[in-house]
């Protein structure tokens, strides 16, 4: 689950799991004490009083399995590690965490495209079960885009382009401020493609949802009664047959 923390993080996990374990009054930390911990660094602390209806709770439930379903059905993805639909301080309703297999340096243009799809998955589910959209996939929509604008201004992976470096990245460790080094009509054109890369993976999620309708359901209703479930449970029932 930690795969990937810096050093840093990983003592931020560590102490946040001693702590966990003091305010219980226990002298050692356990396993769940740890794996809470790295939820805690990642998402934030869970927020006790954040009462989502019944209603709201089914959308995240349904959003969230949505991610997960096109995550597992896609070949060069992060396996799923854990779903909850419980609030945290960071202001996510719910999140699917995805663990990398060890450290992973290089990506492929597959695996970037598989990352967009996964991204749409949420609001894809929403679209497919409730025929309308909700304000829930605003961070994923950021990062859709930023990633798609990424793989076509900086990774060369537009034919269109070649291997023009259209965007420059300054300050690298200090927030990455990025400026655009081509003209307008090539500016326009960047915005044309970004918007086709990611509707083209939108489509793709929805395609994917759309096969694995009855698990869909099956899923996000597990999910909404329990609130938290792992990924091994997640794949146990995926894998159930019909």
């Amino acid at each position: 689950m930690a795969s990937g923390a810096s050093g840093a993080e990983l003592a931020n996990i560590v102490n946040e799991a001693a702590l966990r374990a003091v305010r219980d009054g226990r002298s050692q930390v356990t396993q769940a004490d740890l794996e809470e911990s790295i939820e805690v660094v990642i998402a934030g602390y869970q927020k006790k009083n954040a009462i989502l209806t019944d209603e709201e709770r089914k959308v995240v439930a349904y959003h969230e399995v949505g991610h997960a379903l096109v995550a597992a059905k896609q070949s060069n993805s992060a396996p799923v590690q854990k779903i909850t639909i419980v609030p945290r301080t960071s202001g996510a309703l719910g999140y699917t965490m995805q663990v990398e297999d060890g450290n992973h340096y290089l990506v492929s243009q597959q695996e970037l495209e598989n990352k967009i799809a996964t991204l749409t998955g949420g609001r894809a589910a929403e679209e497919l079960v409730f025929h309308s959209a909700s304000t829930g996939a605003s961070n994923d929509i950021e990062q859709a885009t930023k990633l798609a604008r990424a793989m076509i201004t900086r990774y060369g992976m537009s034919p269109d382009f070649d291997m023009v470096a259209l965007e420059t990245v300054s300050n690298q460790y200090l927030g990455g401020d990025t400026s655009l080094a081509c003209s307008a009509e090539t500016q326009t054109e960047i915005d044309r493609q970004v918007v086709g890369l990611v509707r083209k993976q939108h489509q793709k999620a929805v395609q994917i949802l759309e096969e694995n309708r009855q698990k869909l359901d099956e899923i996000a209703n597990y999910l909404y009664e329990k609130e938290t479930i792992t990924g091994e449970e997640f794949m146990r029932i995926l894998n159930q047959p019909a």
